[in-house]
């Protein structure tokens, strides 16, 4: 038999917050085919999966000991700085509400329906221009229900009836929304408010709540794939407006960025700055001082001056709607925009979200190459950075002549640009811990090349085919440990190659282990890589972070 809990502590808010993300992740197609409003760009589950990854991983970060309290604080600054779009920026507000509610310890009846006021005000205030039919409805309909009930109620009842007050706000978005009236569907945003409330029931009963399926007409599916590859190909030049934009203004991008060090004014006064650009404007903070900004528009660069004028911008994305999601450090302009401004970005080519995420926390531009990537990619990147001087992480995603060919094709647009020696994503987190703006780009080139040429790394994959290696026959299955390109372990067991390489990694010194656990790697491996190091070579340090690469295992640096 199942126990119910009538309160949530620590370890229930941690399983909400995978429950969250295990559920986001599996609706994910079926929320981004529903996403008409505010644009077509059919990318609402991914962003709601993403933020709370970011959540998620924060909360990791706070450590297995931490309280009720660290644990709903480490949500809500992980789910602020990993926002993804307008409903992942709306989302966070209710991970904040969340973390103030558990400030005085495990949550209650009374601390959720608290949790729900707070919720809703936070999110009211962030958004400039509330819609009915969107989330703000699903989640009002929950306060509301919850503020109904009795402060003596239990509360798996209370989450219960939220839950199913939430699905009917859900069902009835569809009459309130005209974009989703023509298109047959319930509002994407607010399927996904009503997946993390669901889940919540999860935790508290043990059961989850029977709940349909959506799914676009089939006309209107056909119709929105014209239009959205209508609106990829304006990107390519002139942009021009595109289904779903409001008060008649041509929405090209969706800017999202963190400000750090504003106050509630600053923040105010930003979301005007940002409604005079443009549409979707959501500014919304973790309650420490960082504020999540999103804005669709057709000025990218002004959206990040605005917030460069409120305060400390640090991992901006920039996404032309239809084409793939870049990040910026400092602002990025549409083609044929403004000079280049005076400064300096750092592109780096990366792979897996945690590894991402660790990027743009150092002030990295990110270009995803999770698959293989075509040179053109990396070009485009180089030249929509705001600044002339470029610096570029290559971390072994492209070849020595690619990066040439690139090079050369980035400097005829008027680049200065550096490709750095970094063979893996290690080496240059590495260089980029060095990296210093006050410098002369050479001199900062230099010191970041010094940087990653003195990281050791090697990596751990699983062979997918007989072959004979340096040190033997691997057969399928087996695991492979390179220092470098080359293959210098094979073993049965994924644990003991991993050991056997960071012995070898380690033979002629170093201080520092990082490593970078990949997506196919067990949850503990980590955990039990850093042990061994820990044990079988005392007076080293050791750092692990979830990186979510492909391919490897692991990726070991020593330095």
């Amino acid at each position: 038999m199942v126990d119910v809990l009538d309160s949530i502590d620590a370890a229930a808010l941690r399983r909400w917050a995978y429950r969250c993300v295990d559920s986001l992740t599996a609706r994910c197609d079926e929320i981004n085919a529903l996403n008409v409003f505010p644009i077509p760009d059919s990318d609402t589950g991914t962003n709601l999966m993403f933020t709370f990854r970011a959540a998620v991983e924060s909360m990791r970060s706070a450590g297995s000991a931490a309280d009720t309290r660290a644990v709903g604080r480490a949500l809500a600054v992980g789910a602020v700085a990993g926002a993804r779009g307008n409903s992942g920026v709306i989302v966070s507000q209710l991970l904040r509400a969340v973390a103030e509610a558990a400030a005085d310890g495990p949550l209650d009846t009374v601390s959720i329906q608290a949790m729900l006021r707070r919720a809703n005000v936070l999110v009211s205030d962030a958004v400039s221009v509330p819609v009915e039919g969107t989330m703000l409805t699903v989640l009002s309909a929950a306060d509301r229900d919850a503020s109904a009930h009795d402060a003596n109620v239990g509360l798996a009842t209370l989450v219960v009836d939220i839950a199913e007050a939430t699905a009917r706000a859900l069902d009835s978005t569809t009459d309130q929304l005209s974009e989703l009236r023509e298109a047959g569907v319930v509002d994407a945003g607010a399927l996904g408010l009503s997946v993390v409330f669901d889940a919540l029931v999860e935790v508290v009963t043990g059961r989850t709540p029977p709940r349909r399926r959506y799914r676009r007409p089939l006309d209107h599916e056909r119709s929105l794939v014209g239009e959205t590859s209508r609106a990829a190909s304006d990107c390519d030049g002139v942009v021009e407006a595109v289904p779903g934009s409001s008060h008649g203004r041509p929405l090209g991008y969706e800017v999202v960025y963190v400000v750090h060090g504003i106050d509630d004014s600053r923040a105010t006064a930003l979301r005007a700055a940002l409604t005079d650009l443009g549409d979707s404007v959501v500014v919304a903070g973790d309650g420490s001082g960082a504020w999540s900004a999103h804005v669709h528009t057709t000025d990218p660069g002004g959206a990040v001056d605005c917030g460069i004028a409120a305060g400390d911008v640090r991992g901006v994305r920039i996404s032309c709607f239809g084409m793939v999601e870049f990040a910026a450090t400092t602002g990025a302009d549409a083609p044929g925009g403004a000079a280049l401004s005076v400064g300096r970005d750092i592109l780096a080519l990366v792979a897996g979200d945690g590894a991402a995420g660790l990027y743009v926390q150092e002030g990295a531009t990110v270009v995803r190459c999770d698959e293989a990537i075509d040179s053109s990619v990396l070009h485009r990147a180089i030249v929509g950075t705001k600044h002339r001087e470029v610096l570029v992480l290559p971390n072994g995603a492209l070849s020595a002549q690619e990066l040439v060919a690139v090079g050369a094709a980035a400097r005829a647009d008027g680049k200065d640009v550096v490709m750095l020696p970094c063979s893996a994503m290690v080496q240059g987190l590495a260089a980029l811990a060095v990296h210093d703006a006050a410098r002369a780009a050479v001199d900062d080139a230099f010191t970041m090349s010094e940087a990653a040429a003195g990281t050791r790394w090697g990596s751990l994959r699983i062979a997918q085919e007989r072959s004979l290696t340096w040190v033997g026959m691997c057969e399928p299955g087996d695991s492979i440990g390179l220092a470098g390109q080359e293959v210098v372990i094979v073993a049965a067991r994924p644990l003991d190659a991993g050991c056997r390489l960071v012995d070898q990694l380690l033979a002629t010194g170093g201080e520092l282990v990082t490593v970078l656990v990949g997506a196919q790697a067990s949850e503990d491996f980590g955990a039990q890589l850093a042990e061994y190091v820990t044990g079988a070579h005392p007076g080293v340090d050791v750092v692990v972070y979830s990186g979510g690469q492909p391919g490897d295992l692991v990726q070991f640096g020593v330095e």
